[in-house]
């Protein structure tokens, strides 16, 4: 507690006064301080991918931890959740701040904590205190969260879902690469790999202070109310409650399968999974296409109707894994369809969100990228139990579950 309060100190400093908790308009575009360029896009999408990439370093790993430790794999992959919880954790925590202060700040800020904590999982000499870090590492490592709701105030409101859309392509490029770095570097030792991380977290912080531009909330806040008025706002709004469900059953689909995945290629290709991980990894960044697909898509057609194409992606990368499992080619395009479902269909959860508000959008983020990680939490669980009781079909099953309870709810959605 003593540390998450020293985190909310350096995270939160000017108290202020008076603040609206339901204000829906989209708020003045002087808040956006500079206009959204080619330029600073691109570095924000980079900004968003090398960021995110640390959460996902460990899955590729978890063998090597296991074996380091000399504990079980299901217990090495608590590594994974701890670090999904202290995302959600930080989400909730965290995130709703860009709403109530000084943006910019407050994405340097993290991304310098982060580096902090890479040290931390780095140096760790035991299993209990290497998940405390990665729960802290997990909690502080907002700032892709950041960036999607700072990216969508500095674009032009008819191209938002564009802008969102690429910033979203650079995030799942980092997911997915991060796994194949860690693949193929997994034999410079796992605590390398997360001290090699550090020093890259600590130049994107140095970057970042110095490219992005300075951004104003439209509305002062204290912290207690930001975090008083996510209640009010999960409560008032259904459109929100429906996307943070989708996202959280597609995140947990997502995680069936990479969470046990290095597990299954031990099985397939014995001494070499985490460069079988890796391999998998750069086949499935052609899944990041699906970003900016989605976010034109959602603009011309609807989001609602392009989340359903895309859940169904999920459905349909689960039988090939299934009935193609045993075969790299199989997994490999298996993976590129999950990757590619999946992220479509976050894309158009919050370019369906985004539409509630422009004063609103970090805590509308935390909500949903709370409910979203929760659910990939769960889907790291469910995963490496399916792997350990009837291993690969177990997992394709799982998987394909949660797309299916994403679809049921949607059309439900759709009746009501």
């Amino acid at each position: 507690m003593v540390l998450l309060q020293s985190v909310m100190n350096a995270l939160h400093s000017n108290p202020y006064s008076r603040w609206h908790p339901m204000s829906h308009n989209e708020g003045p575009r002087a808040a956006s301080a500079a206009p959204l360029s080619s330029g600073l896009l691109g570095f924000l999408a980079f900004l968003a991918g090398a960021t995110v990439a640390n959460l996902y370093y460990s899955q590729p790993l978890l063998a090597q931890i296991a074996k380091s430790f000399h504990v079980a794999p299901g217990h090495a992959s608590l590594v994974t959740v701890a670090t999904q919880i202290g995302y959600a954790a930080g989400l909730m925590l965290i995130v709703p701040l860009g709403d109530g202060q000084e943006r910019k700040r407050l994405i340097v800020t993290t991304t310098g904590l982060i580096a902090g904590a890479l040290v931390l999982v780095a140096l760790s000499p035991d299993l209990p205190i290497l998940l405390a870090a990665c729960l802290f590492m997990g909690l502080v490592t907002t700032v892709p969260q950041l960036l999607v709701p700072y990216t969508a105030n500095l674009a032009d409101p008819t191209r938002r879902g564009r802008a969102v859309g690429l910033v979203m392509s650079g995030l799942l490029v980092g997911i997915i690469v991060s796994r194949a770095l860690s693949g193929f570097g997994a034999f410079l030792g796992w605590r390398a790999i997360y001290a090699i991380a550090a020093g890259a977290m600590a130049l994107c912080a140095a970057a970042a202070a110095r490219l992005l531009p300075r951004q104003r909330p439209s509305q002062s806040a204290t912290h207690r109310d930001l975090l008083r008025s996510l209640v009010i706002l999960w409560r008032q709004e259904p459109l929100l409650r429906l996307h943070a469900f989708l996202g959280a059953m597609g995140f947990a689909a997502f995680n069936t399968f990479w969470t046990p995945l290095v597990f299954h290629y031990g099985r397939l290709f014995p001494g070499d999974a985490s460069r079988m991980v890796g391999i998998t990894g750069f086949i499935g960044v052609s899944g990041a296409l699906a970003a900016p697909l989605s976010g034109r898509l959602s603009e011309r057609i609807g989001a609602r109707g392009i989340n359903g194409v895309f859940l169904g992606l999920v459905v349909l990368a689960f039988l090939i894994l299934w009935k193609a499992g045993d075969s790299l080619l199989g997994i490999g395009i298996g993976a590129a369809l999950l990757d590619a479902g999946v992220q479509g269909s976050h894309v158009s959860n919050q370019t369906r969100i985004y539409t509630l508000g422009g004063t609103i959008r970090n805590r509308l983020t935390a909500l949903y990228m709370t409910t979203y990680f929760a659910g990939g939490a769960l889907g790291s669980f469910v995963g490496t139990w399916a792997w350990q009781e009837a291993r690969w079909p177990a997992v394709c099953a799982s998987g394909a579950a949660f797309a299916l309870a994403a679809q049921a709810r949607l059309f439900a959605g759709r009746r009501q």
